[in-house]
């Protein structure tokens, strides 16, 4: 079983990692493909392109002038203590022992805008560029076109080795969209979270993401590698709801006063 989940655009290379294994992320000569066309962007470029502050779009123009390769535990972070946003407040990976390292980077990936797909302990440098972009590139319009079917064949690489593989969608639906569901050969399950407000259960963002990374944690912690375990997700007040689920979408009431 294969979790995805999305990254974040908060991060944090100021703390140190928990731990100093790191691994190379698989596309990393894709990444310097894309970062040498976005260190020909001014500020104000990557502000518009990202609909960021100019603030933001000198900071990240700076991040990519720095970006450079090769990379090691002096410039770069491994991804899963890299990101700081709601899912991984939830995910807590900072928590994690090593076991719990070892089984993440086994059955969980981070999909990536400029990464294309990155394992827990994959180095990274700091960045921007989220998955939805409208970044002209040498194979399209978008991000989308720049990684077309690549993304797809790598989990599915992964996924050949299992008796009954499964994918659990874990990530937005902007960043699930570089996958192509009907080219995974495997059982896709989509996890929902809704929080009782107005007088209805509904998805609230904030909520939702951090329950994802803490349905993430709840599988690695567990070890669980069968689809039908998921539903023994009973974290934060969440609870499955048998009539509101269907076989692919799997749904999490929570009620609060």
């Amino acid at each position: 079983m294969l979790i995805v989940v999305s990254p974040a655009k908060s991060l944090d290379f100021a703390s140190p990692a928990k731990t100093r294994k790191f691994t190379e992320p698989s596309y990393l000569r894709e990444a310097n493909e894309l970062v040498t066309e976005l260190q020909k962007l001014q500020p104000e470029d990557l502000s518009e392109l990202m609909h960021i502050s100019s603030k933001l779009g000198e900071l990240n123009h700076q991040r990519y002038q720095n970006w450079h390769t090769p990379f090691d535990l002096k410039n770069s972070k491994q991804a899963i203590f890299a990101f700081k946003g709601d899912v991984y407040i939830g995910l807590q990976a900072e928590q994690f022992t090593t076991a719990d390292l070892n089984f993440a980077q086994k059955h969980l990936r981070i999909l990536s805008g400029l990464y294309g797909l990155l394992r827990p302990l994959d180095l990274m440098q700091p960045y921007r560029l989220e998955m939805g972009s409208r970044f002209n590139n040498k194979k399209g319009r978008n991000l989308y076109a720049f990684w077309d079917g690549k993304l797809t064949q790598n989990l599915n690489g992964l996924l050949a080795a299992e008796k009954k593989p499964v994918l659990v969608n874990l990530a937005s639906k902007e960043y699930f969209s570089a996958i192509k569901p009907k080219e995974l050969n495997a059982e896709v399950i989509t996890p929902i979270f809704k929080d009782f407000s107005g007088g209805k259960y509904r998805v609230l963002g904030f909520f939702a993401k951090k329950a994802r990374g803490s349905m993430t944690a709840f599988v690695i912690k567990n070890r669980i590698t069968a689809a039908a375990r998921l539903k023994e997700f009973a974290v934060d007040g969440y609870r499955f709801s048998e009539s509101d689920s269907t076989a692919s979408k799997l749904v999490f009431l929570r009620k609060q006063a």
